[in-house]
């Protein structure tokens, strides 16, 4: 991580600490190993120093065993600090043109190891790092690592304080229709709702044996009003900001009031916008039209990710932005695993993990720890800038940034379509996604939700037919409409 031998081009930074130590082990390297292990890791330097243009110099150190002895005998005293990380692997004496210094590489903590504190008390003794400094955590930063190193994902928590009458049905039967589709002739199809719901882990018992709404049942089925009384901070943002001289040309808020404001019906709707714009030539196999290429299913397991992984108790809420080059998909909380962990792929550790199964019911999402190197490859193979993780803290954030422009190209991957093709194809791509939620309906339902006249809708629906994705069945008034198999 560090050229010892060039020391000097360095700076302390959120990653490297120096400590001149001439006086023995200082104590201020107990506030530098719980931030730099509550935070990305980081090495600390005993016996340097930084001069007057902040870079480092060696200092060096007269006895550096009896350091390192002090450093073991503290670190593995709960007195001092709450969990000792560290193996002798991480600790070295190194001797740089005759001066001899210590250096200490601190691992970030495992996710149940955090929060990693000192003097006996998390809620004053937790630390983290923000450039060069420690800072000490506020309270509901512990709290939020207090939640991660839990077992039992946040999401199971059974809300005894609340009834079933906080779900929208209407988003539970949309469901449950997807699942019809993808998976035909499952055990719980013939369940009504509320076995379901208790099948799928949006519904609990409590102590007494009464049923309430999950965490993860309040998330991907309730009304947004209810979904605030649990989590005051939720929010979820759609934004399109096509025109600078607009902050943006389209958004959808869970808070608006004219939709159900969960999380399913966010997923679908975002999906379907960003889908509509990212150019993708179609392919055909055995004369079917491929419409779902691997930048689609790259795009769902990025805002399923972003959803699945989110803190709903954070700050600031899920804000997914797109630009004409740019997608930015952002939820609060950290990574549970490090992000080179994620980008290698094959580990798997969401923070609501029966959001994740209610997701990969309706073929939604991976378990395998697969989704981020499978949107790093996606976006590789289309020659496409590489993607970007940024983690922040304070509060704690993930943003996956998107370039949508190839590589060497000025132009952007977003459609350019006329006014009147965009409106065209946003109604069939809903007669769509309307089909995936009934499995069969009629031209005067599909008018109905569209807001159309019944002669248009049966324009759009002729064209569906004609582009091999729609196929109708039984006539005239009896006339139904499904997606082709």
């Amino acid at each position: 991580m560090i050229d010892l031998n060039r020391i000097e081009k360095y700076r302390e930074n959120n990653r490297i600490e120096a400590k001149k130590a001439a006086g023995g082990l200082p104590n201020s390297i107990w506030e530098t190993y719980s931030s730099f292990a509550n935070t990305l890791g980081g090495v600390i330097l005993l016996g340097v120093t930084e001069d007057s243009e902040k870079q480092l110099q060696i200092f060096g150190l007269s006895d550096p065993e009896k350091l390192i002895k002090d450093f073991w005998d503290n670190i593995n005293n709960s007195q001092k600090v709450s969990v000792n990380i560290i193996s002798d692997k991480n600790v070295a004496v190194e001797d740089i043109e005759g001066k001899k210094i210590i250096v200490i590489a601190v691992p970030r903590a495992q996710r149940c190891d955090k929060p990693v504190y000192i003097s006996g008390n998390p809620l004053s003794g937790t630390y983290r790092r923000n450039g060069e400094g420690d800072y000490k955590c506020s309270q509901e930063e512990v709290k939020a690592m207090l939640r991660d190193a839990a077992v039992r994902t946040q999401d199971m928590l059974v809300l005894g304080n609340m009834r079933l009458d906080v779900f929208d049905y209407d988003s539970v039967h949309r469901y449950r229709n997807r699942m019809k589709n993808y998976r035909p002739g499952h055990v719980w199809e013939e369940l009504d709702d509320v076995d379901f719901l208790y099948k799928l882990g949006a519904v609990g018992r409590d102590d007494n044996g009464e049923l309430h709404p999950t965490a993860a049942g309040l998330l991907m089925f309730g009304y947004e009003y209810e979904i605030v009384k649990e989590y005051p901070d939720y929010f979820l943002d759609y934004q399109e900001q096509f025109d600078p001289d607009n902050r943006w040309t389209d958004r959808i808020v869970s808070s608006s009031g004219d939709w159900s404001g969960n999380i399913y019906d966010f997923y679908f709707r975002v999906f379907n916008k960003l889908k509509q714009s990212i150019k993708v030539p179609f392919k055909i196999e055995n004369g079917v039209r491929i419409e779902d290429m691997p930048v689609h299913k790259a795009l769902r397991e990025a805002i399923a990710n972003c959803l699945i992984n989110a803190d709903y108790y954070g700050k600031r809420g899920v804000v997914i932005t797109q630009t004409n080059d740019n997608i930015k998909i952002s939820n609060p909380g950290s990574f549970r695993i490090g992000i080179d962990e994620a980008k290698a792929g094959g580990v798997s550790d969401p923070r609501n993990t029966a959001l994740m199964k209610m997701f990969n019911l309706i073929d939604i999402g991976e378990r395998a720890g697969s989704g981020i190197p499978n949107i790093y490859s996606v976006w590789t193979r289309q020659n496409m800038t590489e993607p970007e993780i940024t983690e922040a803290f304070e509060p704690e954030r993930v943003t996956l940034s998107l370039r949508i422009k190839k590589i060497g190209d000025n132009k952007s991957a977003i459609k350019i379509v006329d006014k009147k093709s965009a409106i065209n194809e946003t109604n069939k791509q809903r007669i769509i996604e309307y089909l995936k939620d009934h499995i069969s309906a009629g031209s005067l339902d599909i008018a109905d939700y569209l807001g159309l006249k019944s002669s248009r809708t049966r324009d759009y629906l002729n064209e569906l037919i004609a582009e091999d994705v729609v196929v109708s069945e039984g006539g005239n008034k009896n006339r139904k409409y499904k997606l082709k198999t």
